[in-house]
């Protein structure tokens, strides 16, 4: 009898097709430009609608500069690791622009890198998983199934140097055909070179190591070193306290205080805060514009490697002998506590606050509370909050304040209408006011012990789906205003006015007046009586309203 074939006999050989490595990155990078650039070629259609070869040629233009780079940086046995990597690149990317209008650019990047875990666990929803799924992991499996058509060494490097050279060279090659008018769109038009994935995501990144690599060799140039107190500082008879409340994501157009339709800060101003209504950001995302606020450089001026090259707000105020505590429920301090210092929130830190795992800004009011009770020298807290940051606008308030109904309880905005999702942003509004407001209120019952003051300043605004877009970091030149307006409110006791002879009506006769976070600067070193040559009167908002020196 005929023994029986094992069972391994039966499992059929899987063929792994063959391919030369010249195709297998002609195939990957056609995928890229198909699979991942809906809102590019949305933008290119709608800028060349009427001239079909013109977009034809343009986008065979930036298909040949996707097969340079990855031609250029994937020679031999990196190859695959590099396609793998730009694919998922591209996916992720495209997912964020295709869905909430987000660039992936430099600054988004350095957002990213500077983000918590907690934060980032909000954009990863069900929807995005599967994206990544069939766009991503699929086409990266299909890269490392195919095999590569094995050449020699000196074959293969001849072919690689080769693909290198024509596929640059198609790019002007191209874009010569009628360079007039390419490159005239390709100047005025940067929303759709922004939008190409995976390239913008991958130069970004480049730009991002160079930007940090560059700040990281630079030496930290001293700034207010001639800082002292001023004479109405040193006769006031308690320690002067100003409180930095820096808010995240509040734009201008949904407070209520600049004419909202819906009265989303009640609570500051019936406490005599004097609101801001006409207030620009340095930027449109935490890792620009909170560290611009801090800066003496202004919007025009400001880079995060300019920022890290010299001290800062608090730096300025550490020479004067001011003490300085940076408390942070949010991404941390951007570098600006470097060398004054900060701690973050825990977010076991208050049982009641911190109920759902993350904290609401309410935490801040008992630490608030507990300095105030032990202040004994002039003092300027910051509490870096995390106000309207997205996209669980649910979690940034309490159920006493959904107020505005129905709210979108969700982080993925595909499952909540427009309605809902800005019903759930102006309820974190109506949150952040109650939380400065009860922070006035704390200082005002503090009087006794201090003279204390409070400036609110968000750091950046917010799209709720206007023109497609949500979130933030657009790039600041393209972004609309909700992204770039914000709130701004000033709060001064009736002890800090008469230890600084401040007139208030005088501040407030500036509420109307266009300003931006370059302000805020020269504004605190005011309202801290700090005499310096880094001091420019012209951006103090209370500078001319203090009366003459007892």
């Amino acid at each position: 009898m005929t023994d029986m074939p094992s069972s391994e006999t039966y499992i059929p050989k899987v063929t792994r097709p063959e391919i030369s490595p010249l195709f297998l990155n002609v195939g990957a990078t056609l995928f890229m430009l198909a699979a991942f650039n809906n809102t590019w070629w949305g933008r290119l259609s709608g800028a060349l609608d009427g001239h079909p070869v013109q977009m034809v040629i343009l986008a065979g233009a930036f298909w040949a500069l996707t097969l340079f780079v990855a031609t250029l940086l994937g020679p031999r046995w990196l190859q695959k690791p590099v396609l793998i990597t730009m694919i998922l690149i591209g996916a992720a990317a495209s997912w964020y622009q295709d869905e909430l209008g987000a660039t992936i650019n430099r600054d988004m990047i350095q957002n990213v890198m500077q983000t918590t875990v907690t934060e980032a666990r909000h954009l990863v929803t069900l929807p995005y998983a599967l994206h990544m799924l069939v766009w991503g992991v699929l086409p990266a499996l299909a890269i490392l199934l195919v095999r590569i058509k094995p050449l020699s060494l000196r074959r293969d490097l001849v072919i690689w140097a080769l693909s290198v050279l024509l596929s640059f060279a198609f790019v002007p090659g191209l874009l010569i055909t009628d360079f007039k008018a390419f490159s005239s769109l390709l100047r005025e038009r940067k929303d759709i070179v922004n939008a190409y994935q995976p390239l913008t995501p991958i130069v970004g990144a480049y730009r991002y190591g160079k930007m940090m690599l560059a700040s990281a060799q630079t030496e930290v140039e001293p700034l207010g070193l001639d800082a002292q107190k001023g004479p109405l500082l040193a006769a006031a008879r308690k320690p002067v306290v100003t409180v930095i409340f820096a808010g995240e994501t509040a734009r201008a157009q949904n407070w209520g205080a600049n004419g909202y339709a819906r009265n989303t800060s009640p609570e500051t101003i019936a406490a005599g805060a004097i609101n801001f209504s006409n207030v620009e950001s340095c930027g449109t995302a935490t890792a620009v514009s909170l560290p611009c606020m801090f800066s003496d450089l202004t919007e025009s001026d400001f880079s995060t490697t300019r920022f890290r090259s010299r001290e800062n707000l608090l730096d300025v105020l550490s020479h004067a002998g001011v003490k300085i505590e940076w408390i942070d429920n949010n991404t941390g301090d951007q570098g600006i506590g470097a060398r004054t210092g900060s701690s973050r929130i825990r977010a076991d830190a208050d049982p009641v606050a911190c109920a759902a795992g993350e904290c609401t800004d309410e935490v801040f009011l008992p630490i608030l509370r507990e300095k105030l009770a032990s202040i004994t020298e002039d003092t300027v807290l910051v509490f870096h909050m995390i106000g309207s940051h997205g996209p669980a606008y649910f979690m940034r308030y309490t159920d006493d304040f959904r107020r505005f109904t129905p709210d979108c309880r969700s982080a993925d905005f595909n499952t909540c209408t427009e309605e809902e999702i800005a019903n759930a942003y102006d309820n974190t509004l109506l949150f952040t006011d109650h939380v400065l407001a009860q922070a006035m209120a704390e200082l005002e019952a503090a009087q006794d012990r201090v003279a204390p003051a409070l400036l609110f300043l968000s750091d950046h605004g917010e799209s709720l789906g206007e023109g497609g877009l949500f979130l933030h970091g657009a790039p600041r030149f393209l972004a609309p205003e909700v992204q770039y307006k914000v709130p701004m409110e000033i709060w001064l006791s009736e002890g800090y006015r008469d230890a600084m002879g401040l007139d208030s009506a005088c501040v407030a006769a500036q509420s109307d007046q266009p300003l931006s976070q370059d302000y805020m600067f020269h504004t605190i070193l005011g309202m801290m009586d700090i005499r310096t040559a880094a001091h420019d009167p012209a951006h103090d908002l209370v500078a001319a309203c203090k009366g003459p020196i007892g």
